[in-house]
């Protein structure tokens, strides 16, 4: 169907382009920016006067514990393409079940499934996953999800082998011995609740023992999920120094702190932990500075599971549906303009996962997110489609509305 969106704000960081105009889309991409191509004739027309026509959102991070609910929560976030951790239930190690997941979700028609395959079978950290297999059925990394490789000689071996094959490897910087029985931010919250921390140096030895065999193997490497102001220094100087490697910040650690722990809340329990003041500050510099793109690490928990005391308490947050407000409100609360915050959540993960979307350009892809950024709406249970319900924000007030998604120029989405 050929789709005329006329009259938004296309704001399009890849390409620089922040202006009004109209969008034209045929064929399932976009055909004219401004101008319409030559004999187009538009089978629809969108008015987008006073909102945002940005890409789709890409999420480096999305949990599916149901794939339909999810998939509609994604779109109904503007999120077009989500990344998948492989710590599924059975774990992401067979072609097979890489397979399945992508061909049930193209059956499914919302958002794009990008699955990270495990690295190791059963995430044991010992022997590799068949990852010849799972590039071919569709994994676009492996991953060890949450789970550290204990044996650092196991992980050496399984960067060299990447390496050979041009495989990028996914790893969540966590050091095993020292956060094993941590539940929080190793600092004074903790230390006044009574709550086992998990130091900084859990992360920052994790990042140094990743770097030096980064060095060693050549092997491209992307960190996901950095919590502290020390791993943020340490992944500056190894990009300053050239080595392969990029990183991802969840959008809860730009916008809350140990402090939000508050008596035992346990939304507000993640993993990596809520770290202090500093460590978000430094944070968002990273993010404001291009170092890091932004995730929602959507992981939906059933209400039991944040029923159970703090220590109990499944980590994490849902989050596809509230990656864009989010993302806005740490816009404005760190001063970053409108179009660098949207790169952090289009065109920087496109770049990470070296895809040709996350941008509007003539002939690319159209998967194009709507959205009013004036719009309120309050954050409850029934407001979401996902099936998890669980956010420290429940009860407060969004701004930033998504009225319109497209894949592959389908409207799969209208709000």
């Amino acid at each position: 169907m050929n789709i005329e969106i006329r009259s938004g704000r296309v704001i399009d960081p890849g390409n620089g382009v922040d202006r009004n105009m109209s969008l034209f889309i045929a064929e399932g991409r976009v055909a004219g920016v401004g101008e319409a191509p030559a004999g187009f004739v538009a089978a629809r027309t969108v008015d987008a006067g006073g909102s945002i026509v940005s890409p789709g959102l890409i999420d480096l991070s999305a949990r599916l514990n149901s794939i339909e609910a999810e998939l509609a929560a994604a779109v109904a976030g503007g999120v077009t393409s989500v990344v998948v951790p492989p710590d599924a239930v059975p774990p992401l190690d067979e072609p097979e079940l890489a397979d399945r997941l992508i061909h049930r979700a193209k059956e499914i028609g919302k958002a794009r499934v990008l699955p990270l395959g495990a690295l190791t079978m059963g995430l044991q950290g010992e022997r590799l996953a068949e990852l010849a297999g799972l590039r071919k059925a569709g994994c676009v990394a492996f991953s060890q999800a949450m789970v550290p490789v204990v044996d650092t000689e196991a992980l050496l071996r399984a960067l060299e082998y990447a390496a050979t094959f041009a495989f990028p490897v996914w790893l969540q910087p966590q050091d095993y011995w020292l956060s094993r029985n941590g539940i929080a931010h190793d600092g004074e919250v903790a230390s006044r609740l009574g709550l086992a921390g998990i130091p900084v140096a859990a992360e920052t030895i994790a990042i140094a023992t990743i770097l030096q065999l980064v060095r060693d193997t050549g092997c491209r490497v992307h960190l996901t999920r950095l919590s502290s102001a020390a791993g943020v220094a340490l992944v500056t100087a190894a990009r300053d120094e050239g080595l392969p490697v990029t990183c991802d910040i969840g959008i809860h650690h730009l916008l809350l702190t140990e402090d939000d722990i508050g008596f035992f809340d346990p939304h507000a329990r993640f993993c990596p932990p809520l770290r202090a003041q500093s460590d978000c500050q430094a944070l968002s510099r990273a993010a404001a500075r291009g170092l890091a793109a932004i995730c929602s690490d959507h992981t939906p928990a059933g209400a039991d599971d944040k029923l159970l005391p703090f220590g109990e308490a499944r980590p994490g947050a849902t989050g596809l549906e509230l990656l864009l407000p989010l993302t806005l409100k740490w816009a404005g609360a760190a001063g970053v303009s409108l179009p660098a915050a949207l790169a952090r959540i289009t065109s920087a993960p496109a770049e990470i996962l070296g895809l040709a979307t996350g941008h509007l350009g003539v002939g690319s892809t159209a998967d194009v997110c709507v959205f009013d950024p004036d719009a309120t709406w309050k954050l409850t249970p029934e407001a979401l489609k996902s099936r998890g319900k669980n956010s420290p924000w429940t009860g407060c007030m969004m701004n930033g509305k998504v009225t319109m998604t497209l894949v592959a120029g389908r409207v799969v989405y209208e709000g």
